[in-house]
């Protein structure tokens, strides 16, 4: 009985003995296990529990204009976080913030009651919510300082700069192409705690310093921006038209002196606006660009010696090509004229005749080489490569409308460059937008040197092609275009849409690009007005923007007039300056054209001048026409103040009327020598623009 027992005991000893062998077994293999595998995640998570790490956003490097003005800064704000482990009471915490950062209250207590070391609750607010913020005093809830983007200029150049995201991130424009250099190092701020959550008082705390961003200077010209946006503005309202954009590009480096499209954003508030507008039309859409693009085929056709200035043509207003009838602008056709007056009157005619006598291939060598069909590859994003027809499905209609700027659509950015190209002894430049990036000591870390893509032209090619380019303003279609006492070269450009079916019988694209001066062009420039209402021709509308934007820019650059005031490049014909017109009667303003040697065209059947293409002020050739409208004014409807017109001559009270949109009713005159004694409406009244103002002169 006794040995049956001992028996049993040693039974019992010896499982008990691997029961506790399995359990060392089971914690060595939970050792290992934690020590080999888990070491990193146990780590983090010890590391979670007792550090809190702070970011601190580094400050986004300042873009500059070509001369150093600020265009895009970083200023300091605040934003709100969240340490949940130290939040006693969630639902109350929420509740406070909530109101004062209007936020859900729902979402943001669910936020707090998760377990995260660090968690955003609302960034970049302004200085007053923040002071808010502080005052409650909330333990786990504080602030940081971080930056917030600014455009000091608002809108202007908002198509070049871009804007950035809340993590102060290049989103669009140059802040997106250049974010790498423009974003810099984010740094933080390092403090322990204890098992209870309470901040350890002489722990090692760390400050890891952030490391600001470069500094970007571009090749834009504030000046010369704030010059394009104005008669943006100006021609948009005018027009009413759909967009328009200007471009202005010095030829000799490639540099983008200026880009503007409208209607336009403001990126301080790009959220407030419908993404569309964001879009830079300039270099993201394609149009067929009509008869400005005659610049490529007079360049290719000089180029290949297909044909001579003083060639003759007979232009009888139509040409067949395929079966098609390609109609010249000019009801009846320019009849002869040799190949100068061809580019002089824009004649689809005879750039169709040449375009054919050049040929498929040596059309597509030109187009290819001028860049056309692929990106330029300036520094901003959604560059379009524009459309060309497939080489080896061209066929002779295709060449013949190629020739007049139709079955080819390009982007704007493409066409200023190629005439840029034109314009600089036929050498292609890549076109820039960023001419350095500066580290904070003022040290280049990337400059930018004129990039050649190619050289197009013959330098005695261009030579001719200008000659005959600045004819085109001083003799042809780009009149509206000359500018007093400079040489200018140019063409106009008048193009149809293209829209469902073939094309719009009512949308057109008028347009004008050229370069100054012609002999030794320092500005390219390029305007598009796309879909106005009314007038639509390139010559009468966009002609007239781009002489009022070149002439102050060739101001501001102060390049020094080259003629006489009273000659024109190749002519001793003098300019006559436009008179104001608007608010007189029909006789008076036909008296005035004609004792100023210009012919007028009246438009409807009005009784007073409401308004007048060319403005008031203009230069144009003896014998050049004036378009008078009689109806009512093209302003835009809204409440205007009168001014006080007592005593002012007839002459000066029509002017500042006419400049506020209101239509003058002069009484108890027959000269020009009275002066105005009252006016009703009073002075100081508010009437809708185009009001009738009752004017009394003694």
């Amino acid at each position: 009985m006794a040995s049956v027992s001992h028996v049993t005991i040693r039974k019992r000893v010896a499982f008990l003995f691997l029961v506790i062998s399995v359990i060392m077994v089971g914690l060595i293999g939970r050792l290992l296990y934690l020590q080999f595998y888990k070491s990193a995640w146990l780590s983090e998570n010890a590391v979670d529990q007792r550090i809190r790490e702070i970011p601190v956003e580094a400050k986004r490097g300042i873009i500059y204009d070509r001369n150093g003005r600020e265009l895009a800064v970083s200023v300091s704000t605040e934003s709100v976080y969240a340490i949940p482990a130290e939040i006693r009471n969630p639902e109350e915490t929420a509740a406070s913030l909530a109101a004062i950062l209007a936020l859900d209250e729902t979402n943001l207590k669910n936020k707090l009651k998760r377990r995260q070391a660090f968690t955003w609750i609302k960034r970049k607010i302004d200085a007053e919510t923040a002071r808010k913020v502080q005052v409650l005093n909330i333990p786990g809830i504080g602030l940081t300082q971080e930056s917030q983007r600014h455009y000091p200029n608002d809108n202007l150049a908002a198509h070049v700069l871009g804007f950035n995201g809340i993590d102060s991130q290049g989103l669009d424009g140059v802040e997106m192409t250049f974010d790498s250099y423009l974003k810099g190092r984010s740094g933080s701020i390092v403090i322990e705690y204890d098992a209870r959550g309470r901040e350890i008082p002489h722990a090692s705390h760390r400050f890891v310093a952030p490391v600001e961003g470069n500094d970007i200077y571009l090749t834009i010209d504030l000046v010369i921006q704030q010059i394009i946006e104005r008669e943006l503005e100006r021609v948009m309202k005018e027009t009413q038209a759909k967009a328009a954009t200007i471009i202005a590009i010095d030829p000799r480096d490639g540099g983008i002196l200026a880009l503007a499209n409208k209607p336009d954003y403001n990126p301080n508030k790009f959220s407030e606006y419908s993404p569309k507008l964001w879009r830079n039309i300039a270099v993201s859409n394609s149009y067929e660009p009509g008869s400005t693009f005659k610049i490529i085929t007079t360049s290719a056709v000089m180029s290949e010696h297909t044909v001579r200035p003083e060639d003759r043509f007979f232009d009888p207003g139509e040409v067949e090509v395929q079966g098609r009838h390609i109609h010249c602008w000019k009801h009846g056709g320019h009849g002869s004229q040799s190949f100068t007056e061809v580019v002089q009157n824009s004649c689809n005619v005879g750039f169709v005749t040449v375009g054919l006598r050049l040929g498929r291939e040596s059309f597509y060598k030109y187009i290819d080489d001028f860049g056309f069909g692929r990106h330029t590859n300036i520094d901003l994003p959604g560059e379009a490569k524009g459309i060309t027809i497939d080489r080896t499905k061209a066929t002779p209609i295709n060449i013949a409308t190629m020739s007049i700027g139709q079955s080819i659509a390009v982007t704007p950015v493409q066409l200023v460059t190629a005439v840029a190209a034109v314009a600089n002894d036929g050498k292609l430049l890549r076109p820039q937008i960023v001419r350095e990036v500066k580290d904070k000591s003022g040290q280049v870390i990337r400059g930018f040197q004129p990039d050649v893509v190619r050289q197009v032209l013959d330098t005695s090619v261009t030579k001719q092609v200008n000659e005959i380019l600045e004819s085109v303003v001083s003799q042809g279609t780009g009149k509206n275009a000359y500018i007093e006492g400079f040489r200018i070269a140019g063409k106009t450009g008048t193009a149809q849409k293209v829209g469902a079916g073939g094309y719009s019988p009512d949308k057109y694209v008028a347009s004008f690009v050229g370069f100054a001066p012609a002999d030794a062009p320092q500005v390219a420039l390029l305007v598009i007005i796309d879909e106005p209402v009314g007038l639509y021709y390139g010559g009468q509308i966009a002609a007239p923007v781009f002489g009022a934007v070149m002439k102050d820019v060739l101001q501001y650059l102060k390049i020094s007039p080259q003629l006489s005031p009273s000659a024109k490049s190749g002519t001793t014909e003098a300019h006559v300056l436009v008179p104001s017109l608007i608010n007189l009667s029909v006789p008076e303003a036909v008296a005035e054209l004609k004792k100023a040697g210009l012919t007028p065209r009246i438009e409807e059947a009005g009784d007073r001048i409401a308004d007048q293409i060319p403005k008031p002020g203009s230069r144009m050739p003896p014998g050049g026409g004036v378009l008078l409208y009689t109806m009512t004014p093209r302003y835009v409807a809204g409440e205007v103040t009168v001014p006080d017109l007592t005593g002012r001559t007839q002459r000066e009270a029509a002017d500042m009327l006419a400049e506020l949109g209101f239509v003058i009713n002069p009484v108890g005159i027959d000269g020009k020598d009275g002066k105005v004694i009252k006016q009703d409406p009073l002075p100081g009244s508010k009437v809708l623009s185009g009001t009738s103002i009752d004017v009394y002169f003694e």
